[in-house]
């Protein structure tokens, strides 16, 4: 049996302390990721650059001692493999070329040829393979195709993802059409990254909570659906984490509906509703308020405790609800980990 602790939960694993990582783990409230950022001159050239992203995936193994370690890459690089201009506008985020229409979709690269620009990602995984410490997982991931397209469609990140739910009301199809488009390149990114080293995957679909009734089942439960089967056809003892971000009631039969081996949870749901309506169908990840990791005092030792207890009658990954913030204090997770292990 393995003893890696995040493997462990995944299988299904109660354990006495549960293993912790936390999504964006590597990022900008550490300063020796602002260094390594300086350095590689921009974000897309940090991705890029394998040694540099191995880097600042190991940068919070180094200095926290997490379970697992997580990719550094963006979910915006297969819009680019696909054939989309990205580029990234220093303190308002990334900017895309639009698909608004069929045609658009037509115009994109097919599935498989996507490996070429994605290479330098999976010579990360090969490198992290190497260095990482024996007991510490190596996670892979994703954007699932209706956050990605989202992005897509709109041009950036938006508040309400008002033009891509636009175009589906508009022509159904053609969205439809660049789901599927993004779902089969993410099966072979997916995969790809499997191969080059990583021992889990994850599927962030961060913008979930705006799909409701059909559409939910459309475009976040059917892809998620697709990507999975595909992956445990292809790698059948690799787990898959799902992540649909604020699906609130939809988050109870997700696994079971999907295939997938564990269901983070956003700091929307209370801990205890999920282990009562989730946690049933097996692991769950999550789920501190990332905002506790920004204010100082007890609160943050009492949440992340009455977490871990709540979640203590079956396997748990704990994590945040969403990525840890810049204005995090690098010392808050120290209590928080503290906290959890103390």
């Amino acid at each position: 049996m393995t003893q890696k602790t995040i493997l462990r939960a995944l299988a299904g694993e109660r354990l006495p302390v549960p293993p912790i990582w936390m999504m964006r783990q590597a990022g900008r409230y550490l300063p020796e990721y602002r260094a390594t950022r300086a350095q590689a001159g921009d974000f897309l050239s940090l991705c890029y650059t394998p040694e540099l992203a191995a880097e600042v995936t190991l940068q919070p193994i180094r200095r926290y001692g997490f379970d697992a370690a997580i990719l550094f890459a963006d979910i915006l690089l297969i819009p680019q493999a696909l054939g989309a201009d990205v580029w990234f506008v220093t303190g308002e985020g990334p900017r895309l070329s639009t698909i608004t229409d069929a045609a658009g979709v037509t115009a994109l690269r097919p599935a498989d040829q996507v490996h070429e620009k994605l290479a330098p990602v999976y010579e990360t995984l090969r490198i992290l393979s190497r260095e990482l410490p024996r007991e510490t997982t190596l996670i892979g991931f994703a954007g699932a195709p209706s956050t990605v397209a989202t992005y897509m469609v709109a041009g950036r990140g938006t508040p309400d993802q008002g033009p891509a739910h636009a175009m589906k009301t508009a022509d159904r199809v053609a969205f439809s059409a660049l789901i599927d488009r993004i779902t089969d390149a993410t099966i072979e990114y997916l995969s790809a990254q499997i191969e080059a080293g990583a021992e889990v995957v994850k599927l962030f679909d961060s913008w979930a909570g705006s799909l409701k009734g059909q559409d939910f089942d459309d475009f976040a439960l059917a892809p998620a659906k697709r990507i999975i089967a595909a992956l445990k056809t292809r790698h059948p003892h690799i787990p898959v984490i799902a992540f649909p971000r604020e699906a609130g009631p939809r988050y109870a039969g997700f696994a079971k509906a999907t295939g997938a081996d564990c269901v983070a949870l956003d700091q929307s749901v209370a801990a205890d509703w999920a282990a009562a309506h989730v946690q049933t169908d097996g692991c769950v990840q999550g789920n501190l308020n990332p905002a506790l990791l920004v204010e100082s005092g007890p609160r943050l030792v009492d949440e992340t405790r009455r977490i871990a207890r709540a979640f203590a009658g079956g396997p748990h990954i704990f994590n945040l609800g969403h990525g840890i913030t810049p204005d995090a204090d690098p010392d808050n997770v120290s209590r928080m980990i503290e906290a959890l292990r103390g």
